[in-house]
């Protein structure tokens, strides 16, 4: 009998599953984490945000391996948590004991549901006084999340993600969910998977970190990112040790890029120069070249420069920047970039006309500085990324022309002519809606027709003089218009307003 081939023995071994932790803000989600890896990451975070996503592997019973994704749990960092949701084969939502459902719960209930995910419910802060799993599973219910034992088919656990109550059963329940969905992968085949994080470190150059759907990726090998493609030198796994090889559901970091390749992107390793070189030339004969145009008539058009500590900070940053809604200013961004502010963003910034430079979690290095006061370039750096909105809003404002617009304030039917002298013409009527004033500009209407325009230079109400009519109320009136004014016409008062 014919041998078969390794790689075909090993096609669709059973692989760990990739976890996703979801939730609003401040449920515990870190805190889950922190307790299952036995290590802090919230230190430090601008506002108790954790703002980057991070992958972590653990062992649980038996040896057997389960990879978590952490994801924000800021409503800024939805792109970050659905593409989180996208790599991920089966997600934990996380909803406080004391709290229930929030908006946030619901958003990422939400990105769980478009990535088509199969999810648990962690109950947590169980060990809280205040804490009340039923009324909990009663106000997940009202979301239309359906548990277990309370008339649906999804699974929950309780757990106090500080004292460690109840996770040994989440990760029981996490291996039961991955099982049912009979993950396979193939290890003799080139790794392929998708980029989590990139980051810029002035020491070690630009690193990604990846997580490996499929294969094995070892060094000597090559990886394409989009029209990226590097020898791979150097890996490291999630606690930072260098490693020769690694496979599918692992999260690696790899060292040595020229430039910096997109989160989100999808990489796919070969074992030659020349396969990665050919796949990277039809990627980039394929790919369309947008130009932006910073000379559109219709609209005023604010350019940006942002500079972000990491590559997940920039998908925030673009994220929330994409909710400013202002009808006539569209905000372009013309040059980003990973790192602190450098010579050559304020070079960038003064060669273009009122640009704005703006940076999340970096610095500006000296030159730069010194440079942007030389050249007066203003530089705007931010610790948290709703503020960035506040400060472009105010600045679109400020440069948004007014609109002269005319408001209607009143409209009138002319009942008499009494009397006209040159182009004053002593009129009567009556106020339909709204309110006539002495000096108000009119529109006189002949059949909803325009056919002039004048003055209210004098208005009578009961033989007195008075300075304005309302509705409903009859009024002598003398107005100056070229045009004679019959009876059945109308007039229209009209103010000019700047909006």
């Amino acid at each position: 009998m014919k041998k078969i081939p390794p790689i075909q023995q090993n096609i669709g071994i059973p692989r760990p599953p990739v976890v996703v932790i979801m939730g609003h803000i401040d449920h515990g989600k870190s805190t889950l984490l922190d307790y299952i890896r036995k290590s802090k990451i919230t230190a430090g975070e601008a506002g108790g945000i954790t703002q980057h996503l991070g992958a972590y592997e653990v062992i649980h019973k038996s040896s057997k391996k389960i990879t978590f994704l952490d994801t924000p749990g800021h409503e800024a960092f939805c792109g970050i948590r659905t593409r989180g949701a996208n790599v991920a084969d089966v997600a934990v939502l996380v909803v406080s004991a004391e709290d229930g459902v929030k908006p946030q719960t619901l958003e990422a209930l939400q990105c769980i549901k478009s990535a088509e995910l199969p999810y648990i419910v962690a109950i947590n802060k169980i060990d809280k006084p205040s804490a009340n799993v039923e009324k909990t599973k009663q106000n997940l219910a009202e979301n239309e999340i359906y548990l277990e034992e309370y008339g649906g088919d999804i699974p929950f656990v309780p757990i106090s993600a500080l004292t460690g109550e109840g996770i040994p059963e989440l990760l029981d329940m996490i291996l039961l969910v991955a099982e049912m969905e009979d993950l396979k992968a193939n290890p003799n085949k080139p790794a392929e998977g998708s980029v989590i994080e990139a980051n810029l470190d002035n020491k070690k150059g630009i690193s990604a970190t990846l997580l490996i759907k499929d294969g094995t990726i070892k060094t000597g090998m090559y990886i394409v990112i989009g029209n990226i493609f590097s020898p791979i030198r150097n890996i490291e796994d999630f606690q930072g040790k260098k490693i020769k090889e690694a496979t599918f559901s692992s999260p690696v970091k790899i060292l040595g890029f020229n430039e910096i390749p997109k989160v989100g992107a999808l990489f796919v390793t070969y074992q030659t120069k020349k396969e990665a070189e050919n796949m990277t030339k039809k990627i980039q004969n394929e790919k369309q070249m947008r130009e932006i145009d910073l000379n559109d008539d219709s609209k005023i058009i604010i350019p940006l420069i942002i500079k972000t500590d990491v590559a997940g900070s920039m998908e925030g940053v673009k994220h929330e920047l994409n909710k400013i809604k202002l009808d006539r200013v569209a905000i372009k961004i013309i040059q980003e970039g990973i790192g602190d502010v450098t010579e050559n963003d304020i070079k960038t910034a003064d060669g273009m006309k009122n640009i704005i430079t703006i940076g999340f979690n970096v610095s500006i290095d000296s030159k730069a500085q010194d440079l942007a006061e030389r050249l007066g370039v203003h530089i705007e750096i931010f610790d948290v990324i709703y503020k960035i909105n506040e400060y472009i809003e105010k600045i679109a404002l400020g440069r948004t022309p007014k609109i002269k617009t005319e408001e209607i304030t009143g409209i009138a039917k002319i009942i008499r002519v009494f009397s006209k002298n040159k182009d004053k013409q002593i009129l009567g009527g009556k106020v339909q809606s709204g309110t006539l004033e002495v000096g108000s500009e009119i529109k006189v209407l002949r059949r909803e027709t325009e056919i002039a325009q004048g003055k209210i230079r004098e208005l009578q109400s009961q033989k007195l003089r008075v300075s304005e009519i309302k509705e409903g109320f009859e009024f002598g009136t003398m107005i100056e218009c070229k045009m004679e004014i019959m009876p059945g016409d109308k007039i229209e008062a009209f103010k000019i307003v700047e909006k």
